[in-house]
């Protein structure tokens, strides 16, 4: 019963006057898009319909995001958002200028990655590190301390401190997640990591040839 209570009145509680929204990677589908959130010295990363600090994620959009605080809503705008973009006239499909500019994109020849997989899958066990990071006893992502330099990972554009969030939309919320990945991708056309890079979120799009 106390319990309950603290959570009815926690529901009805303002939101943290502090929090606020320092970065987000926009997905063409809406439940895949990430917001990164702060209040205090503790950082969020979630997604639409996730909670953090009290407050429901309703929408993540390139000029801020969205919440829910127990009816109030909320709108956390990003540092120097003023509006979203607007699609260049007969530009429908190509990128907005705000998301090229958090976008690296590569490309590789199939044949190359392959044969480069094969060659460097013993240096890249030896040597690469992931730490998991986790928030509220959940792993939100894997911290790269240690990417083999000249490595396919490096190539791939992959740095030392990275933390990766994402692969082709799908969250990695555990090593059976990130590896069992390997089998999917093989077909693939186009690799998409997000990570975060400096606390900030970073699109890496490995294009193969």
């Amino acid at each position: 019963m106390l319990a309950a209570a603290a959570f009815f009145f926690a529901a009805l509680a303002p939101p943290p006057k502090d929090v606020t929204a320092v970065g987000v990677v926009v997905s063409p589908r809406n439940q895949a898009s990430v917001a990164i959130l702060k209040s205090g010295s503790t950082t969020r990363i979630v997604g639409v319909g996730e909670s953090a600090f009290g407050g429901r994620v309703l929408a993540i959009a390139p000029e801020g995001v969205s919440l829910d605080f127990g009816g109030e809503h909320v709108r956390l705008r990003l540092p120097g958002a003023l509006a979203a973009p607007a699609p260049a006239s007969g530009a429908a499909g190509n990128p907005s200028p705000a998301a090229a500019s958090s976008s690296v994109n590569r490309f590789l020849a199939r044949a190359e990655v392959e044969r480069r997989i094969s060659d460097e899958a013993p240096r890249l066990l030896a040597e690469t590190a992931l730490q998991p990071v986790t928030e509220a006893g959940r792993i939100t992502g894997f911290a790269l301390t240690r990417v083999p330099p000249n490595s396919l990972l490096s190539e791939a554009g992959l740095e030392a401190g990275d933390v990766l969030v994402r692969i082709n939309d799908v969250p990695i919320d555990s090593l059976a997640t990130l590896m069992g990945l390997y089998p999917r991708l093989q077909n693939e056309s186009l690799v998409q990591a997000v990570v975060l890079r400096n606390g900030q979120p970073l699109t890496l799009t490995l294009h193969l040839r």
